[in-house]
C-alpha cells in the first residue's frame, strides 16, 4: 500500500511504480518492527544484540529517549516487556505521537527547539539522575533527537541556542559539525545522558538518521563517548561564517570551556560507559534496499550505488541527473526499464526567503536538468516525511516538470535561486506528501529510467 497522498503532476501510471518503491523503503524502517527485530524476551531474559540481560535483577525499568521515532519505538518495548516498564519519558516531534501506557510521550520542537523541549528533558534528566545500580534504563534514539532532547547549560539560555541553531541549520553545516557544537551546549548531549544515568546499567537502541551512522553524531549522542572537543565547537562557528552572529553567552561558554574552565564531554576512557550498550536497530542502508528489491520484483534492472551521499543539495542533483542521462542514452550502468538507488543527506545554502527543504531543493534542481527528456523520473524523499519546515516530504520530478511549471506562471530557475521550491513543486503537483512517517534514516534518492512506450 502507497505511503504517500498521489501527486497530481506528470509521469501516470510510471508515477505509480515510483511511489510503491518509495513506500516499500519506507515500510522496511518502520521503528516498532525495528525493535522487534532486535529485541527478544524469553523467560525474565532481555536479549538485545547478543547481550543477555536478567530481569529479575533489577529493581527498576526505565525508559528514555528523544526522536521522531520515539513514540513506535516506546509502544514496541512496552508490548515486549509489559509491566515490567516502570515508566519513563520520550520526546517526539509534534503530531509524531502515539498510545503507550507507561512510558509518557512528550511532544517538543524539531528542528529548532523549543520550552516543550526543555521541559521534557528537564523531566527525563530528573528521572536518571535518581536511577541506581540495581536499574536498568532503555534509551530510544532517533533522528530528531538532538533538538527534542535539548537542556541548555548553565548560563545559555534556549533563546540562544534557538538563534544559533538557526544560523546552522541555514549556514549549509552537514550535520555532525552542527552536533559538535551542540554537545558543548547540553547538559545530556555527547555521552551526557550516559553520565546522568551511571551506574545504571544502559541499553541504547537507536534509529540512525546520519550518513554511516557514526554513533557520537545520532541525535549528538546522547549515550556514546564524544570525540569532539570545545575548541571544535568553536571552529564549526569560524568555519561557517558565524563568529559574529554568537550570542555572547554560548561565545563566553565556548571560551571557557577551550580554557578548561567547563567540564569537557566524557569521552571514551570514562567509566560512565562500562555498563552502557549501544545498538543500532534502523539506518538508512535498510530503507535502500527494500527500494531496490522492490524495484526489482516490479521488474526493474535496480542497482544501489550509495548510503553516502552528501553535499550541497543543487549539486548533488547535477549528479543524480546526469546519472540518469547515462542510463537513457547509453544503458549503463543498468539498461532500462532501471531504478538507482541512492541515500544520504544533503545540504542547503540559504540565500533566499523562499519555502523548502533540502529534498525539494534537489528535486528541483534535478528538475532543470532533466527538462524536456521524457522516460526519466527523480525523487528526493525525507524518510520522516518532513523535509525542511514544510508539510512535504521531498519532490518528484520529471522532463516535464519545468514545462508544467510555466504553464502555471512559476518560474523554475527564479524558484531554485530564492530557494522556494515547495511553491512551485506544489503548483505543478510534484511535491511527496506522508504526513508524519515516525521514522527517520536520512534521505532516499531513487532516479527510475522507463522503456519507451511501456509503464516499465
Amino acid at each position: 500500500m502507497s505511503r504517500f497522498i498521489k501527486p497530481a503532476g506528470g509521469l501516470d501510471p510510471r508515477r505509480d511504480v515510483a511511489l510503491d518503491v518509495l513506500s516499500a523503503a519506507l515500510d522496511a524502517v518502520d521503528p516498532a518492527a525495528a525493535i522487534r527485530r532486535a529485541v527478544a524476551l524469553e523467560g525474565d531474559t532481555l536479549q538485545i544484540a547478543g547481550r543477555r540481560y536478567d530481569l529479575s535483577r533489577y529493581a527498576r525499568v526505565l525508559v528514555a529517549g528523544g526522536g521522531k521515532a520515539g513514540a513506535p519505538m516506546a509502544a514496541a518495548i512496552e508490548e515486549l516487556l509489559g509491566d515490567r516498564v516502570t515508566g519513563g519519558i520520550v520526546n517526539v516531534k509534534y503530531g509524531y505521537t502515539g498510545p503507550t501506557r507507561r512510558i509518557a510521550i512528550h511532544e517538543a520542537g524539531h528542528p529548532v527547539p523549543d520550552e516543550a523541549g526543555v521541559v521534557g528533558t528537564q523531566r527525563m534528566a530528573a528521572m536518571l539522575r535518581d536511577a541506581g545500580a540495581d536499574d536498568l534504563v532503555v534509551c530510544l534514539i532517533s533522528g530528531g533527537g538532538s533538538a527534542l532532547m535539548t537542556l541548555p547549560v548553565e548560563g545559555v539560555s534556549l533563546e540562544d541556542v534557538q538563534d544559533l541553531t538557526n544560523d546552522l541549520l541555514r549556514s549549509g553545516a552537514p550535520i555532525q559539525a552542527i552536533n559538535t557544537v551542540r554537545k558543548h551546549l547540553s547538559q545530556v548531549k555527547g555521552g551526557q545522558l550516559a553520565r546522568l544515568a551511571h551506574p545504571a546499567t544502559v541499553v541504547a537502541l537507536i534509529a540512525s538518521d546520519v550518513v554511516g551512522s557514526p554513533l557520537d553524531a545520532i541525535a549528538s549522542g546522547p549515550t556514546v563517548p564524544d570525540p569532539t572537543t570545545f575548541e571544535d565547537a568553536r571552529e564549526v562557528i569560524r568555519q561557517y561564517g558565524l563568529a559574529d552572529r554568537v550570542p555572547d553567552a554560548i561565545r563566553r561558554y565556548l571560551d571557557e570551556g577551550a580554557a578548561g574552565r567547563q567540564p569537557e564531554t566524557p569521552k571514551a576512557s570514562a567509566d560512565v560507559f562500562e555498563r552502557v550498550q549501544t545498538v543500532i536497530v534502523a539506518d538508512n542502508a535498510k530503507a535502500a534496499g527494500a527500494a531496490v528489491s522492490r524495484a526489482r520484483a516490479l521488474g526493474m534492472n535496480a542497482l544501489l550505488l550509495s548510503t553516502f551521499v552528501e553535499g550541497e543539495a543543487r549539486e548533488v542533483a547535477q549528479v543524480i541527473a546526469a546519472l540518469a542521462k547515462e542510463v537513457r542514452a547509453t544503458g549503463q550502468p543498468i539498461a532500462p526499464p532501471a531504478c538507482l538507488i541512492l541515500g544520504g543527506e544533503t545540504t542547503v545554502t540559504v540565500r533566499g526567503d523562499g519555502k523548502g527543504g533540502r529534498n525539494q531543493e534537489l528535486a528541483l534542481a534535478a528538475a532543470l536538468s532533466i527538462a524536456g527528456l521524457d522516460r526519466i523520473a527523480i525523487a528526493a524523499l525525507a524518510t520522516d516525511g518532513s523535509d525542511g519546515p514544510t508539510d512535504s516530504a521531498g519532490g518528484l520530478v520529471d522532463g516535464t516538470t519545468v514545462a508544467r511549471g510555466a504553464q502555471q506562471g512559476v518560474v523554475a530557475r527564479e524558484a531554485l535561486d530564492g530557494n522556494d521550491a515547495y511553491p512551485f513543486l506544489s503548483a505543478v503537483g510534484d511535491l511527496l506528501v506522508t504526513g508524519p512517517t515516525n521514522t527517520n534514516v536520512n534521505d532516499l534518492l531513487a532516479v527510475f529510467v522507463f522503456e519507451a512506450g511501456n509503464i516499465i
